[in-house]
């Protein structure tokens, strides 16, 4: 019961509920699949024995052109008035063998894109797998300890206390190494420390609450991460050589999804508690205290911020619209510096779509040039496609997959895009390539 309680003040629950509200049930951090239909992915035919897809001839799509929501101000308001056509990418194809009985979801890059990792769901046993762009298998990261352990406070959300539960895997910067967090089977949550290839990790952390949302610096071997040691959850920093511990939040408040600048010297994370988090900096790593700043102070809820490649630009989720529906979520773009508005009308002329489902276990999915995002459209009779901002040009405009229910889009670092949709109500990973 403790449990739970402490779940509800963190804001969990009334986050995944709008979130789940807005999707009609996509997109789902729990353990269980979706009842959706599902057709062939675009580009992509598989055989009838279940083989992995290959590319196959473009098929014509369904997905049109979606309204966006009307008195939106910024750039989405002006993508509505423009209405460009759909984008044909250049392949679809499934990253793995399709097959039922499983899910496999949160798909993650390594910093150059030589490797794809994701989570692949069997009831309650989560497992990380690791692959080449094609698809060939790499590792499998199923971490199980010979001893068990008790129940904790601090909860994460979508983490279950069954069997062996592993995810949040985050690459070194020679992409050699990673960290992940896991159960062990024990049901108490921490980061481990393993090389690619290795078959043993090293345990990073062992508190009796729970450890995760890793991210591991783009510069250095130092991981930040969240813990509930503090009882509500707050920012720290480990220093992977010497294994120096920095607190870097304090508050009554949870701090979460703490991300490094590409620089390595800032974090960004959101800040808040039940239905109104805020996005925060830390401006200078090395004085995290003096040095924080709102960039959010409106009263909606802001979520998941996500550098831009060049650094130059945050996005980040909000419930904010010009309708007051709560759950209607927007995709927001402001200066990384902290120059732009914090709340008003000034914040609300950032919104650069409407009316998307977001993705809060990736983030925003940023394109190579910093330029471009690409986002998950909550339009259900066209089964949630997916569509891409321009920000400088002021569209946004749909890509044609010709796949269903989509989620968790993570693109590389040569802008090969990746994302979760299903097939025969099961979730899958595809790969997709788009022309320049």
């Amino acid at each position: 019961m403790k449990d739970r309680k402490l779940f509800r003040a963190l804001g969990f629950a009334a986050l995944l509920a709008v979130v789940f509200a807005s999707a009609g049930g996509a997109g789902e951090m729990a353990p269980s699949p979706t009842a959706i239909s599902s057709g062939q992915p675009r580009g992509a035919v598989a055989d009838q024995n279940g083989d992995r897809a290959k590319p196959g001839p473009i098929l014509p799509s369904p997905i049109g052109p979606a309204e966006v929501s009307a008195g939106v101000t910024g750039t989405a308001q002006k993508a509505e008035e423009e209405k460009p056509g759909a984008i044909e990418p250049l392949s679809v194809i499934s990253l793995v063998t399709i097959e039922s009985g499983r899910n496999d979801l949160n798909p993650q890059w390594s910093p150059s894109g030589t490797f794809v990792s994701f989570e692949r769901l069997m009831g309650d046993k989560k497992e990380i797998h690791v692959v080449l762009p094609d698809g060939t298998p790499v590792q499998t990261i199923y971490h199980v300890l010979s001893e068990g352990g008790s129940k904790t406070k601090f909860f994460f959300p979508g983490l279950s206390d069954e069997t062996s539960y592993n995810a949040e895997l985050t690459w070194s910067p020679d992409e050699t190494r990673f960290v992940y967090m896991s159960n062990g089977g024990e049901g108490k949550y921490d980061l481990y420390l393993q090389e690619l290839g290795a078959e043993s990790s090293l345990r990073l952390t062992d508190d009796k609450e729970k450890d995760g949302q890793a991210h591991w610096s783009p510069v250095a071997d130092r991981v930040v991460f969240v813990s509930g040691r503090t009882g509500n959850g707050d920012v720290y920093v480990l220093d992977l050589e010497t294994r120096a511990l920095t607190r870097m939040t304090r508050g009554g408040s949870e701090y979460l999804y703490p991300r490094w600048s590409p620089d390595g010297t800032k974090i960004v994370v959101m800040h808040g508690s039940n239905e109104n988090h805020h996005i925060t900096l830390i401006n200078d790593a090395g004085k995290p205290g003096e040095s924080r700043k709102a960039l959010t102070t409106w009263p909606y809820d802001d979520l998941r911020p996500v550098w831009s490649p060049d650094g130059k630009k945050i996005a980040f989720y909000s419930n904010y619209n010009a309708a007051g529906d709560q759950k209607q979520w927007s995709l927001i773009v402001i200066h990384a510096d902290g120059s732009d508005p914090t709340e008003g009308d000034g914040l609300a002329a950032k919104v650069v779509a409407s009316d998307i489902l977001p993705d809060v276990e990736v983030g925003p999915a940023w394109m190579p040039d910093s330029n471009r995002i690409i986002f998950v459209k909550n339009d259900r009779q066209e089964y949630n496609p997916l569509y891409i901002a321009d920000i400088n040009q002021k569209t946004v405009v749909p890509i044609k997959t010709d796949t269903r229910m989509n989620h968790d889009v993570t693109i590389s670092a040569q802008g090969t895009v990746a994302f979760r949709a299903q097939v025969n109500q099961w979730d899958q990973i595809f790969t997709m390539s788009l022309r320049n």
